[in-house]
């Protein structure tokens, strides 16, 4: 998603690794290599790092970045320019990462379970992910980090403080940095992505009058509540307007036609989001709207379409692209 990252290390449990390999190969991306993690995160990431310099968790040595990003999975909604943000610092500074206000207050207990003491909230932070390093210098904090560190310590940022001497800079983050940790909160995650999918739709006709009429009304009562693009011409393999929305993770598409059998220009449409990046995590929703203003429309013949698109819709499904049908008959075009 972010062209400027040249490499991707997914570090996973020995038991997921196969798992994963097949995520990445089903959803084809291309630039990710999977490492097997340790028991605990500063081993896993250190893992991750060797990837770079050892032979010993990879076939093949990857080319060693400048800087290196280090994200957990548990934080899905990451911002390119919060991603941008910390890297420029951490080019600068040698190291930098994401920070939030603390929500709450931080307390410690005495030992026989009574409060010691509390922080004053308003001098500290939550460090969060995205951070940021010059690779020589996380790299060197790993190679001369001690047992104990790399089994109880949790502070990326802390061990080039304590072993480069580098003080990171730290960029406040967005309030999307939040983890995913419970189960609840994985409904919360689904809601968010669910409801960012909704929000833009693409609406494709053709320039014929009629149907350029319904292309300029329907975005026109659309726009109020959802971004909406529109392309007024027929579908084409080589339109970059609509690879470009394409590429833009659009996953809602309106094609109104007034063609007889509007199949083969929705196969068009599927083919192109099918060699496209867009991953299809989530179902593409394509909405094909038959506009018959003919003098002898006939209803059968009308059921004949939709029955053929009710077909080809069984297949597109295996793919995660639901489509769907309308016909619209009318003998006045005023109705519009």
């Amino acid at each position: 998603r972010i062209s400027w990252i040249s490499d991707v290390i997914v570090v996973v449990s020995p038991e997921n690794t196969e798992t994963m390999k097949t995520i990445i190969e089903k959803y084809g991306h291309k630039k990710v290599t999977v490492v097997k993690g340790g028991i605990t995160r500063h081993r896993s990431i250190f893992n991750g790092l060797k990837v770079f310099a050892e032979n010993e968790f990879s076939s093949h040595l990857l080319q060693k970045p400048e800087v290196v990003i280090i994200h957990d999975a548990v934080r899905p909604f990451v911002e390119e320019d919060i991603v941008a943000k910390v890297v420029m610092a951490a080019k600068e500074h040698g190291a930098a990462g994401a920070i939030r206000p603390l929500v709450s207050t931080v307390i410690a207990s005495a030992a026989d379970g009574c409060l010691d003491h509390s922080l004053e909230r308003a001098r500290y932070r939550a460090s969060e992910m995205p951070q940021a390093f010059l690779f020589d210098t996380i790299y060197e904090a790993y190679q001369q980090c001690t047992d104990y560190d790399l089994d109880y310590g949790t502070e990326c940022l802390h061990l080039v403080l304590k072993y480069c001497k580098t003080n990171a800079k730290l960029v406040e983050g967005t309030a999307d940095l939040w983890k995913v940790t419970y189960k609840r909160d994985l409904y919360a995650a689904d809601s968010i992505i669910k409801d960012n999918l909704s929000q833009q739709v693409c609406v494709i006709t053709n320039v014929k009058e009629t149907l350029a009429q319904v292309g300029f009304l329907l975005p026109e009562s659309l726009k109020s509540q959802i971004k909406v693009e529109a392309i007024s011409q027929s579908l084409s393999k080589n339109d970059s307007h609509l690879q470009n929305i394409i590429s833009g993770q659009c996953y809602n598409f309106v094609c109104v036609n007034d063609k007889r059998c509007a199949i083969q220009e929705i196969q068009e449409l599927v083919d192109m989001l099918e060699k496209s990046n867009i991953p299809l995590l989530y179902p593409v929703v394509l909405i094909s709207v038959h506009l018959d203003i003919s003098e002898n429309n006939s209803f059968s013949i009308g059921m004949e379409d939709l029955t053929m698109i009710k077909k080809f819709a069984r297949e597109t499904k295996k793919k995660n692209i639901l489509v769907y049908g309308l016909l619209i008959q009318c003998k006045v075009c005023n109705y519009l």
